[in-house]
């Protein structure tokens, strides 16, 4: 939320900071573009490092085009596909990557990919320009954008990792790992950490690789013999992401989870999971009998948009389900969703 009485504390500045708001025109969120000013002119009073500015100013202007170039596209489901730039066209993952990238446009989504060469190159010809978005990075030894999506309008440039990751989030609902080096297993863990604690809404994680491959069963049995068994993750944590072996099993396991969920809020105290068909009686006692444990109190409510959805009007028409979730157990959260869609019949 704005804070109310976030300001300079100068009469003068604070009315050329409102007369900015009021040049904008914008009644979406004018008190958030009044704190942003705010912020650039206290910064401008405090500082005088001009390497805090570069970055303040970068980060900034990476943002308001990544916004500017998404927006026209945020009707669509997007799937991001990250894997290594060094995979050749002959590795199966390679061809993995492409046949899924395709079939998943088949289905109505579209791609984004880091924009390099390997498995993004990969996803980006078998999406097609069209369905393709590139958020390449720019590196002391230039990656250069991959010929399915160089020159592309919606092809971006970062000189941040961290901007481009949030980029990467925020503009997907689901994403695919295929075997990759640091910068892959970067972005995997990110997501990964993100889910895990509450940082980014539920989403599909795969973890694919062709048929006999051992990269990824190789990091799961690392996950149990290290991670899990000296308490430094829990087994619910192991809910958060899937292997898949083909491009039929990927695309089958996103369209899955998307069945019938549809999106999630959070609303003061409750959460509220937003679905395309409403919850039977059935389904109610079968969540209120096995999840209980992921409440803080009370139980699993169907509702109606809330009056906060109603006011910005978010999916006003769109059955509810509506409760205190504890915060903490999100992959019993994503355990609950997946069946949730496995069995709203």
């Amino acid at each position: 939320m704005p804070k109310s009485n976030y300001s300079v504390g100068d009469p003068k500045a604070e009315k050329m900071i409102q007369d900015l708001v009021d040049f904008c025109g914008n009644d979406a969120a004018p008190d958030l573009i009044k704190e942003i000013l705010t912020t650039v002119v206290k910064m401008g009073l405090e500082h005088k490092d001009r390497g805090d500015f570069k970055l303040t100013n970068n980060t900034l202007k990476e943002l308001r085009h990544a916004f500017r170039v998404f927006l026209p596209y945020r009707e669509k489901r997007k799937v991001v596909i990250f894997g290594s730039a060094r995979t050749p066209e002959s590795d199966p993952s390679y061809r993995m990557a492409q046949d899924t990238a395709q079939a998943l446009v088949d289905k109505g989504h579209m791609i984004i990919t880091g924009a390099g060469g390997g498995v993004m190159e990969a996803a980006n010809r078998g999406a097609g320009r069209e369905n393709s978005f590139g958020i390449n990075i720019k590196l002391p030894k230039e990656q250069r954008a991959n010929l399915h999506i160089e020159g592309d309008s919606k092809l971006m440039q970062f000189k941040y990792f961290f901007t481009r990751k949030l980029m990467f989030i925020k503009e997907s609902d689901a994403t695919i790992l295929f075997p990759g080096g640091f910068g892959t297993l970067d972005e995997g863990f990110e997501n990964l950490t993100l889910f895990q604690t509450g940082k980014c809404m539920p989403r599909p994680i795969l973890l694919a690789e062709p048929e006999n491959g051992t990269y990824w069963e190789s990091f799961v049995r690392q996950f149990e013999e290290e991670l899990l068994s000296r308490g430094y993750i829990s087994s619910i944590d192991m809910n958060l992401f899937h292997i898949v072996h083909s491009a039929e099993e990927a695309v089958q396991h996103i369209e899955d989870y998307y069945r019938y969920y549809h999106s999630l809020r959070y609303v003061n105290e409750f959460t509220v999971l937003r679905f395309t068909r409403a919850l039977t009686p059935a389904v109610l006692d079968y969540l209120n009998h096995e999840f209980q444990d992921i409440l803080c109190t009370g139980d699993f409510q169907a509702s109606d948009a809330l009056e906060a959805e109603k006011a910005h009007n978010e999916f006003p028409d769109l059955p509810r389900l509506v409760f205190q979730f504890n915060k903490q157990d999100y992959g019993r959260l994503n355990e609950m969703i997946l069946w949730i869609n496995r069995n709203l019949t």
